[in-house]
């Protein structure tokens, strides 16, 4: 290895950039890592949440129509679906506004990697002074 007095300018430079891409690589590579990670664990948690939420689904209309017929013995069966529709919207809503909230908690972008890079920005900024 060359003693660094006896290397050129060019030379450094190249070493500079040869270090960039290699760190810019890595950081792509760190982020495609973060990515699939987080993907991964959103999908681990989205399947039985799924598989649960369509049964519910199905069990709701079930006790919802049963609610309809209990009703339509005191009011008309068309009041009786009308009054379960509205009272299943408002809960409805108020779920829809709850989980738009706790979708806003959910990072989607890799923080680790868009530390590094910064980091990294100040190395080479520091380096080229």
């Amino acid at each position: 290895m060359p003693r660094n007095d006896d290397r050129t300018v060019s030379d450094v430079l190249q070493d500079i950039f040869g270090n960039v891409q290699d760190i810019v690589r890595s950081e792509i590579r760190l982020a495609t890592a973060e990515i699939k990670s987080e993907a991964g664990n959103f999908a681990r948690a989205g399947k039985p949440l799924v598989t649960g939420a369509v049964l519910l689904l199905y069990a709701c209309g079930l006790l919802l129509l049963s609610v309809v017929y209990a009703l339509s013995l005191v009011l008309q069966p068309w009041i009786a679906a009308l009054l379960v529709c509205a009272v299943v919207a408002i809960i409805a809503a108020i779920f829809l506004s709850v989980g738009r909230g706790r979708l806003r908690i959910v990072h989607s972008t890799p923080e680790r990697t868009i530390q590094n890079i910064k980091e990294n920005v100040r190395w080479l900024k520091d380096q080229t002074r």
